[in-house]
């Protein structure tokens, strides 16, 4: 039995859409996302991997495309995401190595879709790239299949996503004040290991390591929780916080400050890559059973 995050409150793809549809801020948003793909990367030098078909699930800006592409010379690199405004920054902001290495390859930089139904044909990816993504849907068990559908056997599948100790921090605080959701369910790293293998990957690697950010004021610790997206629950409370409210919340969060006087923001980072293997049962669950000619 593979423990998901499918049970309610679940996550409303739509009001994902509408949060990052919003002006994005440089703050600790961009911060962990660059910090989070420099090590996805580090972790790829260490895998011999031929990719010339790569796509980026959740690329939002694009700012992952370039290093992928300097990463695998003479790839076909580019981004998916949900939201189509995020996706016009790439035109406006793409980087000029981005613009060298691009003009080589013909088709789109990147499109709008969901990457729980990719518009992508079987087997005609050789890496899939996520970066900070996967945890923005509440049935990833659902999501893994599809990635599985597209990329070719022998492919690679490479992921990032926060685990249940992220904003650990905010969680508890908010339990001072009521006892809704603000924080999104995490997905545990051992539950990925299951659902790679169950969606057609073999030889899964996941491991887990955490970041912590510190802050001398709420205020600013509260800017970079809002810039990660914000509550895209279904549960989703109407309204806003009065003072007093707002007062318990800091209050919670100034019990924790370290021995520096700081406050600590606490993500668990998920790593996550997989090969993709033959199919060993077919859509009806048959057995497939294959014989090797004797030379």
């Amino acid at each position: 039995m593979i423990m998901t995050t499918d049970d309610p409150p679940a996550i409303a793809a739509a009001r994902v859409a509408r949060l990052f549809a919003r002006p994005r801020l440089n703050t600790a948003d961009d911060f962990v996302q660059r910090e989070v793909a420099q090590r996805m990367l580090e972790r790829l030098a260490a895998i011999r991997v031929d990719a010339y078909r790569i796509v980026d699930l959740g690329c939002g800006a694009g700012r992952d495309l370039a290093p992928l592409g300097r990463r695998f010379a003479g790839a076909t690199v580019f981004g998916l995401d949900l939201v189509p405004s995020r996706l016009q920054c790439i035109e406006a902001d793409r980087p000029a190595g981005l613009a060298r290495w691009w003009r080589r390859d013909h088709g789109p930089l990147a499109m709008a879709a969901d990457f729980a139904a990719l518009p992508l044909a079987a087997g005609s990816v050789d890496l899939i790239w996520s970066n900070l993504a996967l945890h923005w849907t509440s049935t990833p068990h659902r999501v893994l299949p599809e990635w599985g559908r597209v990329v070719r056997t022998g492919g690679l599948v490479a992921f990032s996503v926060f685990g249940p100790d992220t904003l650990r921090e905010v969680r508890e605080a908010f339990g001072e004040v009521d006892h809704r959701r603000h924080v999104l369910p995490f997905t545990d790293m051992h539950d990925y290991g299951d659902m790679l293998i169950e969606s057609g990957f073999t030889s899964p690697v996941v491991d887990m390591e955490r970041l912590t950010l510190t802050y001398a004021t709420a205020d600013s610790l509260w800017r970079d929780v809002r810039s990660l997206g914000g509550n895209a629950l279904g549960e989703h409370p109407r309204g806003l916080y009065g003072r007093a409210s707002r007062a318990r919340l800091d209050r919670a969060l100034d019990a924790t400050r370290d021995r520096d006087g700081r406050l600590q923001l606490t993500f668990e980072l998920i790593y996550a890559h997989a090969w993709k293997t033959e199919p060993r049962v077919t859509r009806g669950g048959e057995a497939i059973v294959r014989f090797q000619r004797e030379r």
